[in-house]
């Protein structure tokens, strides 16, 4: 192609196998090329700015010489950095400052790498890091090009693990633009992440500070935002809350149950105390008997674990809390020796500590020491939930709102009223078994109040 040495004008002349307008020539191509033009690989690199060719010309000991190719490349597949001279890759002036259809500047010494060590097949293609510059190394170990010097690097990014770099795509990061803290620059996740949080918050830092910065759980606000202090009842829920979801295995099943005989049970019960005064059972009572009793049945579930002493404690006594929805927030009062007490009795318990809820009147005793929880979630019109466990107890009994449903009754068809029940446990106290047979023996109960009769 026309190039300029002191001001004049030269045209080189046509490499084999090309015509002098730089295209490819029907037939095979020269000795020492590839179809494409380039030649192959081989110790020498294309002539001198006098003419020449990639097999003959001057020596490729001369570090000073390039010649470029039709497409303004240097000749010569590997020699785009340089040639290949004693196991080291030379890159001449040319090579160091390249410039496709353009002036050249900044013209220099030139700088010598070592040549990556050839695979098995001695193929330069085998080897991912052939043909690519290093980029130069500062006197304090900073890479020219990279974010401390301002701007993103063209060059390699310094990354090893395939992990950070599918993090920096999920998150829609620039490498080039993120620092590393590692040895020699490394980027680690630590550093995705935390640039992450920078891009969230809006702020642009190339250059940030190792260990220092804004966490990454940061939330981000908003003109006019209201902060609510985590205080009193709220903040106790949400810190017992939170610590029972990072310590306790939880899992949940769950079953409908047709309740029919159950609510007809309840208004038998109510009509017979109703003349002589006696306070009317809720189904939240019934539904209290009947857990204490599939307690009575699994005892390893009304437990705790110590983890201080890696034990689980099975508890003689159930105490069972219930869980309330109070201007105040949520509460759970607890029913003392529930296992003890009739219906009758858990009801009218129930309906104090309810009353004593509502109007904030509750003591530390009656919010504490509970073994076991009914979250009656039914009252908010909802058909199931997977409840978080009342720490430090090992399970909730959960129980849907009661609605007529479709059901099979005895063969046929017909409109059942149906509950959800759902059964949250510690997988640390118990395995699946004894969790499906809990909640088996509670939805026996609710179809058939009779088998109630039976563990009496």
């Amino acid at each position: 192609m026309p190039g300029s040495v002191n001001g004049r004008v030269r045209q080189d002349p046509p490499l084999p196998g090309r015509s002098p307008s730089g295209s490819p020539l029907d037939g095979p191509p020269a000795a020492g090329q590839v179809g494409t033009g380039l030649p192959a690989r081989g110790p020498a690199v294309g002539g001198a700015h006098g003419g020449g060719s990639a097999t003959s010309g001057t020596p490729a000991g001369d570090p000073t010489v390039s010649r470029t190719d039709a497409f303004g490349l240097p000749a010569g597949g590997a020699a785009a950095i340089g040639s290949a001279v004693g196991g080291e890759i030379v890159a001449g002036p040319d090579a160091l400052g390249p410039d496709v259809g353009g002036a050249r500047t900044g013209r220099g010494p030139s700088v010598r790498r070592p040549l990556p060590e050839s695979g098995p097949t001695g193929g330069a293609a085998d080897d991912p890091s052939a043909g690519t510059l290093a980029p130069e190394v500062g006197p304090h170990g900073r890479r020219h090009g990279s974010p401390q010097d301002g701007g993103p690097q063209d060059g390699p990014v310094a990354v090893i693990s395939p992990l950070v770099r599918r993090l920096a795509r999920e998150r829609g990061l620039d490498l080039r633009r993120v620092s590393g803290s590692g040895p020699d620059g490394l980027i680690l996740r630590a550093d995705v992440e935390r640039a992450a949080a920078r891009e969230v918050d809006g702020e642009v830092s190339e250059a940030p500070t190792v260990g220092v910065g804004k966490p990454v759980g940061q939330v981000r606000t908003q003109d006019g935002a209201e902060r609510i202090p985590l205080r009193g009842i709220r903040g106790a829920v949400a810190e017992k809350l939170a610590r029972s979801r990072r310590e306790i295995p939880e899992a949940t099943c769950w079953v409908d149950a047709d309740a029919t005989e159950l609510l007809a049970v309840r208004a038998a019960m109510n009509a017979a105390g109703q003349g002589a005064g006696a306070e009317r059972i809720s189904v939240l009572a019934l539904l209290a008997r009947i857990t204490t009793a599939a307690l009575a049945r699994h005892p390893e579930l009304n437990a705790t674990v110590d983890t201080e002493r890696n034990e689980i404690v099975r508890l003689p006594a159930v105490h069972l809390g219930f869980a309330a929805q109070t201007e105040r927030g949520l509460v759970v009062p607890v029913v003392r020796d529930a296992g003890s007490r009739s219906t009758a009795g858990l009801s009218a318990e129930i309906g104090r500590l309810t009353r004593a809820a509502r109007e904030g009147v509750l003591t530390p005793g009656e919010l504490t020491g509970g073994t076991f929880t009914l979250n009656n979630y039914g009252v908010f019109g909802v058909d199931g939930s997977t409840p978080i466990i009342n720490h430090p107890e090992a399970a909730m009994l959960g129980i849907g709102r009661i609605v007529p449903k479709p059901w099979v009754y005895r063969g046929e068809l017909a409109v059942r009223q149906v509950v959800q029940l759902s059964f949250t446990f510690d997988h640390r106290v118990c395995d699946g078994g004894v969790a499906g047979g809990f909640l088996r023996f509670v939805a026996d109960c609710v179809e058939n109040p009779a088998v109630l009769l039976a563990a009496v």
